[in-house]
């Protein structure tokens, strides 16, 4: 075997996920449960990452001591999650931000728009429990915003939610990734979520849910503007 097929060999037998994290280390990304990693994805990819996770879930179910050869229930459960967390929960770490169509704001509108509530699911990276919500969008535009179509705030908001999540963190990256693509006077982003991670395991408490808020802008810095986008928003 020359040299060059060695190399070549040895190049097509890496992991794909290790292809992709050495491109990311190359480049000195941050590749956090909750960022997107889109741009070091090359065609084809995802399918052998997927493939790649089938296997290693095939071996954590053999260690939880569970007869997947012949429990005809198990059987493809290896495939079946490795398809959902590759092209559904996680799959906003996995694919670009979904194209949205921006519109000069022409009638110089500037009252205050609300959107939502907005379904939104994630799974916790702490436990990869769910994390079932709902969020709330205000928007203050100028003369100058960029405005979206309704269903694109839901695109958007699915996007950043369909990756292992931390909520305070996730209402960041929805707020900014808005406030980047509109351009308001004002942004403001309220979520409330279950978090499975206490009803399913730990404390057991099935009420407990958690609230919190991004701020930018006019809904900052007054406070006339923030009690009444909160009082027109219906949890």
């Amino acid at each position: 075997m020359s040299n060059d097929t060695s190399i070549a060999y040895q190049a097509v037998n890496i992991p794909t996920s290790q292809r992709i994290r050495e491109r990311l280390l190359a480049s000195k990304t941050r590749f956090h449960a909750n960022d997107n990693i889109a741009k070091f994805i090359e065609p084809g990819e995802l399918a052998e990452l997927q493939a790649e996770v089938e296997e290693k879930l095939r071996a954590v179910l053999k260690s939880l001591v569970i007869d997947t050869d012949s429990d005809h229930n198990t059987q493809d459960t290896g495939r079946r999650v490795a398809k959902m967390f590759i092209n559904e929960v996680f799959h906003g770490r996995y694919v670009p931000m979904p194209s949205v169509t921006e519109f000069p704001n022409a009638s110089h509108l500037n009252e205050l728009m609300i959107i939502g509530p907005i379904t939104v699911r994630s799974a916790c990276s702490h436990h990869l429990c769910p994390i079932m919500g709902k969020v709330w969008i205000g928007v203050m535009p100028n003369e100058h915003s960029n405005l979206i179509g309704l269903s694109k705030y839901a695109r958007i908001a699915e996007w950043i939610m369909s990756r292992p999540q931390i909520q305070e963190e996730a209402v960041v990256q929805l707020a900014d990734a808005l406030q980047e693509k509109m351009q308001p006077d004002g942004l403001a982003v309220v979520m409330e979520a279950d978090h499975f991670c206490m009803h399913w395991r730990g404390v057991k408490d099935t009420e407990a849910k958690m609230i919190n808020s991004v701020m930018h802008g006019s809904f900052l810095k007054d406070p006339n503007l923030r009690r009444e986008f909160l009082s027109l928003i219906k949890r």
